[in-house]
């Protein structure tokens, strides 16, 4: 038998807790479309979103180290499908809609520049008389307006809460985009604050293990953290004889043991404001989605830890000095002379002027594009 979307939806009242949002309620799409048989409004936002070519660049952008490093390390697409994977079990465990947060993992770091959080930083400073840069922004500008796939509206049309997602996508490096089409009041959805949680959970382990991978730091250096310990000692494990398959049993511990605190410690405050709709969600002043105290902290260690190990590292800071370096360098170069811009990206030129389309398409590039376009532009030896 084949399900119509009005049975997944019924199937929704059946299965979702009174907090979890419900396809039938979305606030729709900015352009009318009709529904589709048999696939849910966030369904077909999911669908969209993971077949657009932002997407599949992430393939080739960096997370921490640059693509050139090697195979092994995660990119930023590798990182957004753990997203997923741990946001689609939040939502399961805690009565969210699946697809909606699935969606809003998908999409949380579509708008990130090559060379991650550096690539970030280079493209707010240089556009800093223009409206300045933000990943969480530029991934609206990309859904809203710089995909192109449709006849009848610019961008993927994608329904409220997606978008929403987008803007109220907070984390310790991210923080809410003021939008106030999104009732900047409010707090974000359930399954928008899954993403926020899933994300941390991520890169916390995820970093840790590719800093580990790389020999920017080893078990014993670790040996003062008390998360570590925590891990270490819930798989009986004697600091001895590390090896790949420690690594990754002690990583995949980590990340089951936050997964399981989240879960535990957002029920908690869920019986603790008597939420019992989304609209006493929304109008709490603090998200329910996240650790407990204890693991909090615990955290903050790592993160410090991580900080401090990994994020500055030299041989990290080397790949972000050359990557502010190089952007910046095609930046001045494509705003001095438009004529060395792609025919797309001069038409962009004159709808959201020179700056933001040079911002837009450097913002689309992927690590090797940017190396290979460098080149191109600087080394007279390259072919163009």
């Amino acid at each position: 038998m084949i399900f119509s979307r009005a049975q997944l939806e019924q199937a929704e009242e059946q299965t979702l807790a009174p907090y979890g949002m419900r396809s039938r309620l979305s606030q729709g799409r900015v352009y009318a479309e009709d529904e589709h048989p048999y696939r849910t409004v966030y369904q077909r936002d999911r669908d969209r979103i993971i077949h657009t070519t932002a997407f599949r660049r992430l393939e080739y952008k960096t997370q921490v180290f640059v693509n050139t490093e090697g195979d092994y390390y995660r990119t930023r697409l590798t990182h957004t499908l753990e997203v997923t994977q741990i946001g689609r079990t939040l939502a399961r465990s805690l009565g969210a809609n699946e697809d909606l947060a699935e969606a809003v993992c998908l999409v949380h770091d579509i708008g990130h520049p090559p060379f991650g959080h550096s690539g970030e930083r280079a493209l707010d400073v240089l556009m800093r008389d223009h409206g300045g840069f933000d990943h969480n922004q530029q991934a609206l500008r990309i859904v809203d307006q710089l995909e192109h796939r449709y006849p009848d509206f610019p961008g993927l049309n994608l329904s409220y809460e997606v978008r929403e997602g987008i803007v109220k996508h907070e984390t310790e490096y991210d923080t809410q985009s003021y939008a106030e089409e999104f009732s900047p009041h409010l707090r974000g959805l359930l399954e928008a604050q899954i993403a926020n949680a899933a994300d941390e959970i991520a890169y916390n382990a995820h970093d840790l293990d590719d800093g580990l991978r790389a020999g920017l730091f080893t078990p014993a250096d670790l040996a003062d953290l008390e998360l570590w310990q925590r891990v270490r000692r819930s798989v009986d494990w004697d600091g001895r004889n590390f090896s790949d398959l420690w690594r990754h049993r002690l990583i995949r511990r980590l990340i089951g043991l936050e997964v399981t605190d989240v879960i535990n410690a957002t029920e908690a405050r869920l019986a603790e404001a008597n939420v019992q709709s989304i609209e006493d969600l929304q109008r709490l002043d603090h998200n329910v989605i996240g650790f407990s105290d204890e693991l909090r902290r615990m955290n903050r260690g790592l993160k410090d830890f991580l900080y401090s190990r990994m994020y500055r590292h030299y041989r990290v800071i080397r790949m972000q000095t050359k990557a502010d370096r190089l952007l910046s360098e095609l930046f001045h170069a494509y705003t001095a002379e438009p004529g060395q811009l792609p025919a797309s990206a001069r038409q962009r030129v004159e709808i959201d002027g020179l700056h933001r389309a040079v911002c837009d398409y450097i913002a689309g590039m992927t690590d090797r594009f940017a190396l290979d376009e460098h080149a191109k532009m600087f080394d007279p030896h390259m072919r163009v």
